[in-house]
């Protein structure tokens, strides 16, 4: 306000408020309790609508752990804009983590808090799946990720007690094995995303039980997806996102202690196999994607060797039914 609009405002013995700076967002009147992957996460924000999509993204997850509650904020502005907007960009500068997407869309995480604030649009409220990938469900992760457990691109499942980590790069068919193993009998754990716990001796892995994401392409292999909507920009790639709940018969778990790590390869020339393989490529295969302080890194490191001294195989095939097969005999077996 000008001097002027201000001495208007006393002359007329009109209530004046500067307790809040014009810079600040608006309060953040509505607050939840969310347990994704069992960890205590609490939600606050000034939209009823961003509680709504949290219920959406995390509905069966259950408190496992009791852990410092990881605190997020979520402030919705008034834009201009009715798009989507693009792709964010992410830097770590620790113990901030940072992912700009515009001015109007961005998260700051400070690690060491265990506390992200984040700023959306209008606009972006409407768009869920490109709120609940980028934003809203990476929110609690990072800090999981970092503090908690040590993240592994791989998906999990387990036969009769034994756990399988299907490691692999994107493509390599992670979330197709897992799915094809779940439709034999197996108890499906995750997709293409694990987490390795830190605490404990075992080598136990947490995962999104509830949700399996494909590639559309995995409608040739599986007839039950034929049809099925894509979703739109969820990881820059096409994608068919489905709770399990929806795949009938299909047994699930949030948890599961790992007895072999499994890196696929549908690349190799030559008959189908499975054969030992390397931990030092494994270990810097899964090193690759940690960032944190140096005690963090410790930890995770620390967790990476303890879930290496599970057996490392390499499964190289063509045929999914016959790696499911041979999964099985390795579960069964031990060999």
């Amino acid at each position: 306000m000008t001097i002027e609009e201000i001495e208007s405002a006393c002359d007329a013995s009109e209530s004046l408020d500067f307790s809040r700076h014009v810079l600040e967002g608006a309060e953040l009147s509505h607050a939840e309790m969310f347990y994704p992957l069992g960890f205590p996460t609490e939600l606050r924000t000034n939209s009823a609508e961003i509680l709504s999509q949290a219920r959406n993204l995390w509905p069966m997850h259950e408190k496992r752990f009791d852990t410092e509650p990881i605190r997020v904020d979520v402030h919705v502005v008034e834009s201009d804009s009715t798009e989507c907007p693009p792709t964010p960009v992410c830097r770590i500068m620790y113990p901030l983590l940072i992912s700009v997407a515009d001015t109007d869309n961005y998260r700051i995480v400070h690690l060491d808090r265990n506390r992200t604030q984040i700023t959306i649009s209008r606009a972006t409220e409407k768009h869920s799946s490109y709120l609940g990938y980028f934003f809203l469900g990476f929110a609690p992760h990072d800090h999981i990720e970092s503090r908690y457990a040590t993240p592994v691109h791989a998906g999990c499942v387990a036969l009769n007690g034994r756990g399988v980590l299907l490691c692999g790069d994107s493509g390599a068919g992670k979330s197709s094995l897992s799915y094809a193993c779940a439709r034999a009998g197996w108890t499906y754990v995750s997709d293409d995303a694990s987490d390795l716990l830190n605490s404990g001796r075992g080598r136990l892995i947490i995962g999104n039980c509830h949700q399996v994401r494909f590639r559309p392409s995995a409608a040739k292999l599986f007839p039950e997806l034929e049809g099925l909507e894509i979703t739109p920009r969820a990881t820059g790639k096409p994608s068919v996102e489905l709770p399990t709940a929806a795949l009938p018969g299909m047994v699930c778990a949030p948890t599961a202690q790992v007895d072999f790590l499994v890196f696929l390869n549908r690349r190799s020339p030559g008959s189908p196999e499975l054969a030992p393989y390397r931990k030092d490529v494994a270990r810097c295969f899964m090193r690759q994607v940690l960032f944190g302080s140096a005690e963090s890194l410790a930890v995770q490191y620390a967790a990476l060797e303890r879930l290496l001294t599970a057996e490392v195989f390499e499964l190289r095939y063509s045929d999914l039914d016959w790696a499911v097969r041979r999964l099985e005999t390795l579960a069964r077996e031990g060999h």
